[in-house]
């Protein structure tokens, strides 16, 4: 942390408490140790996770920063000193080390994640760690995975009986929004229609991979986007805002590919996830021309450099309107991630706005409200949370 000269610029980025509008649920006890720790800062896997990400820079920094978390001395702060270390914590002991100078009022837990349900806890579970009651964010792939052989008219049926559930989900006061992850899957070039021969083709060849293999997958681009479709229209109908991952295959993962999408439903909110990195300047272009559009500013802290997410975030800031960016850690499986995600987001906010500042581009009481409002405010206006900021949860 360097030098502190705007005390209240300070107190906004590193005292205001937070809503994280899009995260994952802790391991168990059990099961504290069964993905590689690697993956708490890096998107990487297999080799590239192992061998290669421990020399990436943001692997050094949270080395630095989780080794003075856990107290090694200098000398005994490298990346297998710090796994050892939190090995040897009591498991409660260590998620609330972490947990607890984050400032993390509220979380949304996409509780969808592969393995979520055979080894992590359930959301309810983290409400210990939070002022506010956790909400869930509901996967709609998820809820998609339904035995489909029980079915006679396949596509009517299966569409009839998705509905359903997400509507149930949508009256659930517990459910603060959907999410989809069709960009892992097909792209983020949602149609705004389809003909009813190519949905039925899709569903019929998921439905022959799931007889051989026993896992109904979401592969087929004419299924997902019809069922996309149905939540679009069914969360704009209940005012639940869509969250979108942008991810990983890139020539699909511009958000700019939405914009038929966006248009065609104004009246869901879409939140773009992840802050759309790399391609954080269309994301910020779609927030500022269309009213419907949000953009979550999460996973880059830990996994870009510091230098990295400075820019990023400047990126954001180029364009986007101020009452439109989320806050988020993305923190999953590791209660490390979400203390790194807090830290060096608080940080990188400071950093940004006292620069901004400094060139009386923006007066420091301008600042720090923006900052409170990235960091709490705006979610809480846009998933209708509710929610009075607790301003001393951070010890």
């Amino acid at each position: 942390m360097g030098p502190i000269t705007h005390i209240d610029l300070a107190r906004a980025a590193f005292a205001y408490p937070a809503i994280d509008n899009h995260a994952h649920p802790l391991l168990t006890e059990e099961h504290r140790n069964i993905f590689p720790f690697e993956g708490s800062y890096s998107e990487a896997a297999g080799e590239a996770l192992t061998d290669d990400s421990v020399h990436t820079l943001a692997c050094y920094r949270s080395t630095f920063q989780l080794a003075k978390l856990f107290g090694l001395k200098s000398g005994e702060d490298d990346w297998e000193a710090v796994k050892k270390k939190r090995s040897s914590l009591d498991y409660a002991q260590l998620c609330k080390i972490c947990m607890q100078p984050s400032g993390i009022q509220c979380i949304l837990i996409d509780d969808g994640l592969s393995g979520a349900r055979d080894f992590a806890e359930g959301y309810k579970w983290h409400d210990q760690f939070t002022f506010s009651p956790t909400r869930r964010i509901v996967r709609i792939e998820v809820e998609a995975q339904v035995d489909p052989s029980t079915v006679s008219n396949l596509l009517v049926t299966f569409s009839h009986n998705f509905e359903a559930r997400i509507v149930t989900c949508a009256n659930d006061t517990e459910v603060a929004g959907f999410k989809s992850i069709a960009c892992y899957r097909t792209g983020l070039d949602i149609s705004t229609s389809g003909a009813k021969e190519d949905v039925e083709k899709s569903l019929l060849e998921a439905w022959t991979e799931y007889k051989e293999t026993s896992d109904l997958q979401f592969k087929h681009k004419a299924l997902n986007d019809h069922l996309a479709r149905i939540v679009l229209r069914i969360a704009g109908r209940y005012r639940k805002p869509g969250l979108g991952d942008n991810d990983i295959t890139l020539t699909k993962s511009s958000p700019a590919h939405m914009q038929p999408v966006i248009k065609a439903f104004p009246e869901t909110t879409f939140i773009l996830l992840h802050t759309s990195y790399p391609y954080t300047r269309d994301a910020g272009y779609l927030t500022a021309v269309y009213k419907n559009v949000y953009l979550d500013f999460g996973e880059i802290f830990p996994c870009l450099s510091a230098d990295g997410q400075r820019a990023t975030v400047k990126q954001i800031l180029e364009l986007s309107p101020t009452n439109k960016i989320l806050w988020s850690t993305d923190g999953h499986w590791w209660p490390e991630t979400y203390y790194l995600a807090s830290m060096q987001s608080r940080q990188v906010l400071y950093d940004v706005f006292a620069d901004c500042v400094r060139r009386e581009e923006l007066t420091e009481t301008q600042a720090a409200t923006i900052i409170e409002k990235m960091l709490f405010h705006n979610s809480n206006r846009v998933y209708g949370l509710g929610l009075t900021p607790k301003l001393d949860i951070i010890m």
